[in-house]
């Protein structure tokens, strides 16, 4: 269900929380995502 909201969204920090993680690398890890592609997502999203 997480991998599908991320796959609708492309927000690792909106699944992130979901997940428990407090980072985000564990995060890039849980769902399989390129690192590459996961990084340029994350420093897209406003905090």
């Amino acid at each position: 269900m997480v991998s599908m909201i991320y796959q609708g969204t492309g927000k690792l920090r909106a699944v992130q929380p979901l997940l428990g993680h407090t980072k985000i690398a564990s995060t890039v890890r849980y769902l399989g995502t390129d690192i590459d592609d996961a990084l340029l997502i994350a420093e897209q999203i406003e905090f």
